[in-house]
């Protein structure tokens, strides 16, 4: 890959089309699979051996990397490639395996143990990107998609894997109509991403029926133990300072849960109130004038205008060592006349001021107001994880829907996840070339990448 020096440090603009040999070579070099590979090759014992776990191995890693559709696409290309036969350990078209040898070789990569050792090989190869880019993880955000699958030929025995489900998405209107209707059969993926460099710090995958606040404790976990958050300690801190979701993660549990994480929660509220449009705060009487809508918008009236004047009150910041929201008077913070002027500020040079205890309802009340230019700003960070769907789709696959069977389904998005993270770590390891001589260096994040794949 020639990358120019003006591009970002995952300049995902820049991935090939059809890799070459080099990139291929030096994404399995990258992989840190040992141990899969040794659980895999325990596990098969002294059984027969025409095809080595290497190879059936490289196999399933290199039809989403080659971005075929199909793993006879990618058989068919070994059989003609002698250069990329070699890379997998392949010393002749007659060792190229058959397909029915790479769909067993799938059901067993997705069964206990080696699930988990896949997943560990994702966690490991986050964990070398964060330790050399130290911005990695600071601005999350998440969501889940559906991915299609073929219902299984035979029922066997019930294993610990969820099985793919029917799926239904609403899409509504403000209004509360329904404007759209998405169905699908499969599963969800369900991903946690960096927003400014689109790398994915944490997935799961569950049926379609799932919902997303279900599997988002897990989702923010596994991402915390690949940033380097200590969950052990007394009071961990996290390294990630906000995350962004969409109205599915609207629960008082994730709230909860963030809130003890330390992470900003920006996610969009559900409306529930049924013709309510205000509530008073509590402590409030009937003589105050202050209120609060179902987003936790904290408003005033003059009552002394008629009719009375409802504004949207100043926010001024979030207190964390009192956990309050501070918000002052509208007029005397723009600076304009208010009728009640006299009555609500007296003497107070900068007016009225309310103080918000976020314990109240820690959903309505975030750290970060949903009606502040901050929250607009920063909730616009969550197109990156669509961005992130719709590669893992269009350009490696995970949606292809041409893989039976729970088992060698969860394989596969394992797969498509290493893939990703593969190809990041390439691009953030890849010389710069620099001026129109050509030269290239090495950046500091390049080489302690480098480093740490070497050792």
């Amino acid at each position: 890959m020639r990358i120019p020096a003006t591009r970002p440090l995952f300049a995902w603009d820049c991935l090939e089309d059809s890799p070459s040999l080099r990139t291929v070579r030096d994404f399995l070099g990258a992989l840190p699979d040992a141990k899969l590979l040794h659980a895999l090759r325990k596990w098969r014992g002294r059984g027969r051996d025409d095809y080595p776990v290497m190879v059936l191995w490289g196999v399933c890693v290199l039809t989403p990397l080659l971005r075929h559709i199909s793993v006879e696409a990618t058989l068919a290309e070994l059989r003609r490639n002698r250069g990329l036969r070699k890379l997998i350990g392949i010393d002749s078209e007659r060792q190229v395996p058959k397909k029915w040898n790479v769909s067993r070789f799938q059901k067993v990569l997705g069964t206990e143990p080696h699930l988990s050792l896949l997943r560990q090989v994702f966690d490991v190869m986050v964990r070398r990107l964060a330790a050399a880019v130290p911005d990695l993880g600071r601005r999350t955000a998440g969501d889940a998609t559906g991915l299609s699958a073929r219902p299984q030929r035979s029922q066997g025995p019930g294993g610990d894997l969820d099985p793919p489900t029917g799926g239904r998405k609403e899409y509504l209107d403000d209004e509360g109509n329904v404007t759209k209707v998405v169905e699908w059969f499969g599963y969800k993926l369900h991903l946690l991403v960096d927003v400014d460099h689109e790398v994915a710090l944490g997935y799961q995958t569950s049926s379609a029926n799932r919902g997303d606040n279900e599997l988002l404790p897990d989702l923010v976990e596994q991402a915390r133990r690949n940033l380097g958050d200590d969950l052990e300690a007394a009071r961990p801190l996290s390294r990630i300072h906000t995350l962004a979701y969409d109205k599915a993660a609207d629960t008082q549990a994730v709230h909860e849960l963030l809130h003890d994480s330390d992470i900003k929660p920006l996610v969009q509220m559900r409306s529930l109130w049924k013709g309510e449009h205000e509530r008073m705060l509590p402590g409030h009487d009937g003589n105050s004038n202050v209120v609060y809508d179902e987003a936790g918008t904290l408003y005033c009236y003059d009552k002394l205008s008629h009719p009375p004047i409802r504004r949207q009150m100043a926010y001024i910041g979030h207190e964390a060592s009192r956990g309050t929201l501070k918000y002052r008077c509208p007029a005397c913070h723009r600076g304009f006349r208010c009728a009640s002027h006299k009555r609500c500020n007296a003497a107070k040079r900068y007016g009225m001021t309310v103080r918000v205890k976020r314990h109240i309802d820690l959903r309505r009340f975030p750290p970060i107001p949903r009606a502040t230019k901050t929250f607009e700003r920063e909730y616009k960070g969550r197109t990156a994880v669509e961005r992130v769907n719709a590669r893992t789709k269009i350009f490696w696959g995970v949606d292809d829907g041409n893989v039976t069977g729970p088992e060698r389904f969860h394989a596969h998005v394992g797969v498509v996840m290493l893939v990703h993270v593969g190809l990041a770590t390439l691009l953030a390891a890849c010389p710069r070339r620099e001026g129109t001589l050509g030269q290239t260096r090495l950046s500091p994040i390049a080489e302690a990448l480098h480093a740490k794949i070497n050792n």
